[in-house]
């Protein structure tokens, strides 16, 4: 089938939130007197709030003396201050720009509440260049669940095998090979130790794509 449509993620994708995110709970953790490392922050990547929690873990570890709710809202404020400091992901702009030039509709597909991602993506200054998003706000279940995915195709209007997804982790590798939607993986520096093996490709940055490579090989 001919490539109709793009879905992209957000989170450690577009823009690195993942290393800022991990930064901030390592900070909130060793203020306590515990460790949070890497491991730790990869057991929540990607994935929705039934996966690990750190706000809970660190309750629990506390014995109830710090509330999971205040402290999540503590780290979500950290974790924004450290996300400011970040650009867009390499390639990622040219990459969507040339996307937008040559009429192919693209779309973002995310895990992170609506407000996140359409906060984020109006600050780096791309929302337009998105004809949907699709959050956590529009589904009942989020990644590995193929839900939203499923559900960025059909409001682009096309068909899943119309269609390409570019994935960070693989939660939501997962997600794009049970929508049956080929995905290329595109690795940050936490993710690329992860088990990636469901990906069509997997790539080191959106420098290493061509979008008019991607049509003729979709044609």
């Amino acid at each position: 089938m001919a490539l109709k449509g793009i879905i992209f993620d957000f989170d450690g994708l577009i823009i690195d939130t993942e290393l800022p995110g991990c930064n901030a709970w390592a900070e909130l953790f060793n203020q306590h007197g515990f460790s949070f490392t890497i491991e730790d922050w990869k057991k929540a990547i990607g994935t929705g709030p039934s996966a690990y929690d750190p706000a809970k873990h660190l309750s629990q570890l506390t014995n109830g003396l710090l509330d999971a709710h205040v402290i999540k809202e503590q780290t979500l404020i950290r974790t924004r201050q450290l996300i400011e400091e970040q650009p867009l992901l390499p390639g990622v702009f040219d990459f969507i720009i040339t996307c937008d030039s040559l009429g192919i509709p693209m779309a973002v597909a995310s895990s992170s509440n609506r407000a996140w991602v359409e906060g984020y993506l109006e600050k780096l200054g791309i929302r337009n260049y998105f004809k949907v998003v699709c959050t956590s706000n529009d589904v009942a279940n989020v990644k590995p669940d193929p839900e939203l995915f499923l559900l960025a195709a059909k409001k682009l209007g096309i068909s899943p095998s119309e269609a390409i997804i570019f994935e960070d982790s693989p939660s939501g590798i997962k997600a794009a090979y049970a929508a049956g939607i080929p995905c290329i993986a595109i690795p940050n520096d936490i993710t690329k130790s992860m088990d990636l093996s469901l990906a069509t490709k997997i790539v080191d940055s959106f420098l290493d794509l061509n979008p008019q490579s991607l049509i003729s090989q979709n044609n």
